[in-house]
């Protein structure tokens, strides 16, 4: 696998973000996936994937409590492209169940539990999702925390037996603002007042000035590296 990816790494080397998906579905054909959020970055994937009718599947997860924007930019979404986003649902026997026996906000009550939560609404419908491809696609940045400083434009996650490709992985937020703008492309409007990493409603406000990018994101918790098990 280590050699692999030190292929696609060469393949993709200097490449512009387009180039470079081209390059990676030309080699990878029928097993290239990439995961939206619907957040800026994954706006920018999206556009270029869609107005280059890129062969490559896109995928949302709705856990069932995120913000009405962001199925409002879902839909605007769908409208633009007049182009498909699977969306994939956590088990419903399992919702139920947490839930029942804990309660709505079982989140906020420990580090534990708020990843019990996001395992079941993110994490496991995530594995189905990427199950049975070779390329997962996602809009990380390094920039968005200490954590993912440290990403390689290529890599192999472990949880999920897949290769990585972060296309824009060393985009400025400022560069993705501005490609966003320049293409007219539909974007959650919670970016215009201050949210800058875009969750679960009750796990997401916006970011003061000063704070880390994803400060915004399960605040009441004090570690400082927060992902929710998607990104490892």
């Amino acid at each position: 696998m280590k050699t692999k990816i030190l292929e696609i790494k060469e393949l993709v080397k200097d490449q512009s973000p387009e180039n470079a998906l081209r390059l990676v579905v030309s080699a990878f054909r029928g097993k290239v996936v990439f995961s939206s959020s619907l957040g800026y970055e994954d706006q920018v994937i999206t556009h270029l994937i869609f107005s280059n009718d890129l062969p490559i599947e896109i995928f949302t997860l709705d856990t069932g409590r995120l913000f009405n924007e962001s199925y409002s930019v879902l839909n605007s979404t769908l409208d633009r492209y007049k182009k498909p986003i699977k969306v994939y649902y956590p088990q419903t026997e399992s919702v139920e169940k947490l839930v029942s026996e804990k309660g709505p906000l079982s989140f906020y009550e420990s580090v534990e539990s708020r990843k019990e939560c996001c395992f079941i609404r993110k994490v496991e419908p995530l594995k189905r999702a990427l199950s049975g491809n070779a390329i997962w696609i996602t809009g990380i940045r390094a920039d968005q925390s200490t954590l993912r400083s440290n990403a390689e434009q290529v890599e192999w996650d472990e949880a999920n037996q897949i290769i990585k490709f972060h296309p824009i992985l060393n985009w400025t937020f400022e560069e993705v603002k501005e490609y966003i703008k320049k293409h007219n492309i539909p974007y959650n409007t919670l970016h215009d007042k201050g949210f800058i990493s875009i969750g679960c409603a009750p796990c997401t406000r916006a970011v003061k000035q000063g704070e880390d990018i994803r400060a915004g994101r399960w605040w009441w918790e004090e570690n400082t590296k927060k992902e929710c098990g998607l990104h490892t």
